[in-house]
């Protein structure tokens, strides 16, 4: 896509992860499920070169960051149900109003995982939970999912950590915030297995579990859909070509229409049963596809090392 690659060389970001001369300034709001890894995710923001301040009260919030102020480096603000004079509504309007703010470049990141995850997570922790303090914790799970619900339906990015190893976080806020972020629509690439559910933030879910299965063949078990042999074996299912074409085909004429419509992020999820063979396969070739079309594109195997 054109516009990806002219956005990329007018706004691709210094190395030190700070705003290029003539590019707004960069601003990420960080919230979500306690326990799901806010802190992680301002971590990994502050070493992309982001000024990352924690469990700011809302009330300062809007103080903190002047509209035309010329920053130094990019800034991270972490928000959540621990912060002072925290309101769900009061949250939204002070988000809405960096948004609208001219010369900057505000996003909402929410970061989220699955309730038994996180109900597992404080227990092994020993850890109370904000809203559970002499409750069970799935008790203020529950009510802090309801309570955020709003925040994350108007979440810019969506990252789900269930499943993740602390590399794979890192991995999505670099993606995401880090300096090959681009302007325009950037398009992240997911494989999944069906038997630990659909990735929450998936746009666009396609199941490739009628392809011929290399589980089943004991040469190729061991292996993953990143393995020559195993991508070989799957090609060579005389469904594959056409399925492909088809996707590549559909997909083409809808990224001009979703950058057009201002959507910066898009996840387009591809499951197969154990997500270790053929939705890796689909989904590396996918990426490749995607970036030959001069597409910002990455890609992300969620379940490829998971057993069970």
């Amino acid at each position: 896509m054109s516009s990806a690659k002219i956005a990329e060389s007018d706004t691709r970001d210094r190395s030190d992860g700070s705003s290029g001369e003539h590019a707004p300034p960069r601003i990420v709001v960080v919230t979500g499920m306690s326990g799901a890894g806010k802190s992680s995710a301002l971590k990994a923001l502050e070493d992309l070169g982001y000024e990352a301040v924690d469990n700011l009260p809302l009330s300062l919030l809007l103080n903190l960051i002047e509209p035309k102020e010329s920053f130094a480096r990019p800034l991270a603000v972490g928000v959540d149900i621990r912060t002072r004079d925290f309101g769900v509504q009061a949250f939204l309007d002070a988000v809405e109003r960096l948004t609208s703010q001219a010369g900057q470049d505000t996003k909402l990141l929410f970061v989220d995982c699955d309730n038994e995850v996180l109900r597992r997570r404080f227990t092994e922790t020993r850890r109370r939970h904000p809203l559970a303090l002499d409750r069970p914790v799935t008790d203020g799970i529950r009510h802090e999912r309801e309570m955020l619900t709003p925040l994350h339906d108007r979440a810019d990015v969506l990252i789900d950590t269930t499943g993740y190893h602390p590399a794979d976080l890192r991995q999505d806020v670099e993606v995401h915030f880090g300096d090959r972020a681009v302007a325009g629509l950037s398009i992240f690439v997911t494989s999944f297995a069906y038997r630990y559910g659909l990735p929450r933030q998936a746009d666009l879910v396609f199941d490739v579990r009628f392809l011929r299965n290399p589980h089943y063949v004991e040469d190729l078990q061991p292996l993953t859909g990143q393995d020559e042999a195993v991508g070989a074996y799957i090609a060579e299912d005389p469904a594959f070509e056409s399925f492909f074409s088809a996707l590549t085909g559909m997909l083409a004429p809808l990224l001009p229409r979703f950058d057009a419509e201002g959507k910066s992020y898009l996840t387009i999820a591809i499951g197969c049963t154990g997500g270790r063979h053929r939705s890796v396969f689909v989904a590396e070739k996918l990426a490749a596809w995607l970036s030959a079309e001069g597409h910002s594109a990455s890609r992300h195997h969620r379940d490829i090392f998971r057993l069970g």
